[in-house]
């Protein structure tokens, strides 16, 4: 199996970044311990945006977890309040 990262890039107001940071913090765990092939998921703060990057054991992994309960509806419905714009979401597979 190739492994996959799953990257989401959003555009968030500055005063909004440390509330989408407690997002991620919320939903770290939880992840971690019940998404399927999850093996890591690492938040970048940037000037120009929020980034999270997850780990999965394959493209499959991934793309299960973006049709989730856990991010369709739990993570999405508290991030959307700091959205400037719809998401870029990519996977990538490492070769």
């Amino acid at each position: 199996m190739k492994k996959a990262y799953l990257e989401i890039t959003m555009k968030v107001a500055a005063p909004d970044r440390p509330k989408a940071g407690a997002v991620y913090a919320k939903y770290r765990p939880p992840f971690l311990a019940t998404v399927p092939g999850a093996e890591s998921k690492e938040l970048l703060l940037r000037e120009e945006d929020v980034q999270v990057l997850h780990s999965f054991d394959s493209r499959a992994a991934a793309e299960s977890y973006l049709a989730s309960p856990l991010f369709a509806t739990d993570v999405v419905a508290e991030l959307k309040p700091y959205l400037m714009a719809k998401p870029e979401i990519r996977i990538y597979e490492r070769q």
